[in-house]
C-alpha cells in the first residue's frame, strides 16, 4: 500500500485552531469535561493541538460556563459562543470573529472528541495551504485491512487527480468492481478535521444546508454542492475519538500507552 507524504511547507500566514467545546452532547453530555488519566478532555485535545509548529495560537471555543471555568483555571485561551449554534463549524467561525482574527488567518477546526490527535496531522493538514488557491482542506486516510468500510460511520472519500474531493458518502465509493489488472482502488477514509480560509469560512457558515448534505447528514457536502473545491490531503496516520462514556476507557489506556500523558 501506498503511503503519500506531504510536503510540510508552512502557509505562510497567520494559522488558528479553534476546538468547538459544546456541553450538551445527546450521546455523552458534558464530554470536554469527562476526565482522561485526571485531565479532562478539552484540555487533552489542547495539548495535541498546540504542539503543531504552525499554529500562532489554540483556543476553545464553548458555549457552558463549567467549561469556561475549568479552561481558565488551567490557563486554555478559551471563549464563550452562542449555544445556539447547529454545528461545530458554526461555533468556529463566531470565535473567529469574535477574537478578531485577520482575514488572511487560516482557522483550522479541531474537534474536541479526539484527544489522542497526532500534531503531525495538524501540520500536514496546513501545509497544503501553501498552494494559494486552495480556500479548504481536510485529510484523509488509506483504510486498513480490519476495517469495515460498509459502515455508514466510516465515511469516505474519492479524489480527482489534482487531490481535490469528487464526493464524500456513508456509502462504500468507489465500489470495489475489479478492473481488468484484477486490482482494487484503496478506499479512503475521511478524517474530520477541516482548514479554510477565514473569508471562506464566514461564506461556508452563511449558505444554508444543501440537498446532499441533508441527505447524507455530511456538512462537507455543502462546499461541493456550492461549487468551492475540498483539497484533500492523505495522512499515515489514525485518532481514536470519544463518542460514547464507554470510550473514556479505551482513550485512557491508549493515553496512557503511548505515554501522552504529560503537556507540552
Amino acid at each position: 500500500m501506498t503511503v503519500f507524504q506531504e510536503d510540510l511547507s508552512a502557509p505562510g500566514v497567520p494559522c488558528y485552531g479553534i476546538i468547538p467545546a459544546r456541553y450538551a452532547s445527546t450521546r455523552f453530555p458534558g464530554k470536554p469535561l469527562a476526565l482522561i488519566q485526571g485531565m479532562p478532555m478539552f484540555w487533552r485535545v489542547y495539548q495535541r493541538a498546540r504542539a503543531c509548529p504552525l499554529f500562532t495560537d489554540v483556543i476553545l471555543a464553548t458555549d457552558d460556563e463549567r467549561i469556561h471555568d475549568a479552561a481558565r483555571r488551567l490557563d486554555v485561551p478559551v471563549v464563550m459562543t452562542d449555544v445556539a449554534h447547529p454545528s461545530g463549524t458554526d461555533r468556529v467561525c463566531e470565535a473567529a470573529t469574535t477574537l478578531g482574527l485577520p482575514d488572511e488567518a487560516i482557522i483550522v477546526n479541531i474537534q474536541g472528541d479526539e484527544p489522542t490527535l497526532e500534531p503531525e496531522m495538524l501540520s500536514e493538514l496546513l501545509a497544503a495551504f501553501a498552494d494559494a488557491s486552495v480556500k479548504v482542506a481536510t485529510l484523509a486516510r488509506p483504510a486498513a485491512p480490519d476495517e469495515d468500510i460498509h459502515s455508514p460511520d466510516r465515511v469516505k472519500v474519492v479524489l480527482a487527480q489534482n487531490r481535490d474531493a469528487l464526493y464524500f458518502s456513508r456509502a462504500t465509493i468507489p465500489y470495489a468492481a475489479a478492473n481488468e489488472a484484477g486490482q482494487y482502488a484503496t478506499p479512503l477514509l475521511h478524517v474530520g478535521l477541516y482548514a479554510f480560509r477565514l473569508p471562506t469560512l464566514r461564506w461556508f457558515t452563511s449558505l444554508s444546508p444543501s440537498p446532499l448534505e441533508r441527505t447524507e447528514k455530511l456538512e462537507q457536502l455543502r462546499l461541493l454542492e456550492n461549487g468551492m473545491p475540498i483539497r484533500v490531503v492523505r495522512t499515515r496516520h489514525r485518532s481514536h475519538g470519544v463518542d460514547r462514556p464507554e470510550d473514556i476507557a479505551v482513550v485512557s489506556e491508549f493515553v496512557l500507552e503511548n505515554n501522552l500523558c504529560k503537556p507540552y
